[in-house]
């Protein structure tokens, strides 16, 4: 893998080191609605989970990096999803776990990183995101990105008692 370093952050793969992070966050009931999990997982899973993290994308079709800032403080981790190489399109999803860490370029710089890389070195034609439209954090990060709103998913996710919408974007490779 190329060098995935920015002037904040860089980007690198899981490793079994990350066990109590990774256990932090997939355990953190805020973010929940955000990756899709309803459930704890287990120290046990996750390590079972970390034990496969060293496949190869084109196997697994994911690709999972952790977001490190240059002191090698782990903030969060970056996706992508869904990975398609006949149609050269992928998902691409970011969490930065703290609330400390967000509004500080720690997003932007991760995902400009694995954007250039999906479309550079894997080849990638396109890269799509599903944002739900309540996440304001996230409409603005995409947006800033060159993200466009190609189509909004009415309803599409229940929280608390109340659906709401999410939306679709977009990025092409030009």
């Amino acid at each position: 893998m190329q060098e995935l370093k920015g002037n904040k952050v860089y980007l690198r793969a899981l490793e079994m080191g990350d066990l109590d992070f990774l256990y932090q966050l997939e355990n953190d009931t805020s973010i929940w609605e955000i990756s899709g999990t309803v459930t704890p997982y287990s120290k046990h899973v996750l390590r079972k989970y970390l034990e496969n993290a060293h496949r190869d994308i084109y196997d697994v079709k994911q690709l999972r990096l952790v977001i490190c800032l240059h002191s090698g403080t782990t903030v969060g981790l970056i996706d992508l999803f869904d990975f398609d190489p006949k149609n050269k399109r992928a998902g691409i999803g970011i969490v930065v776990l703290r609330g400390t860490d967000r509004n500080m370029g720690i997003g932007s710089e991760a995902l400009a990183l694995l954007i250039d890389y999906a479309f550079s070195t894997l080849e990638m034609h396109q890269l799509f995101a599903n944002v739900g439209k309540q996440n304001e954090p996230s409409i603005h990060l995409f947006e800033k990105m060159g993200f466009t709103t190609v189509g909004v998913k009415k309803d599409w996710i229940y929280s608390n008692g109340t659906f709401f919408d999410e939306i679709l974007y977009q990025k092409i490779n030009r």
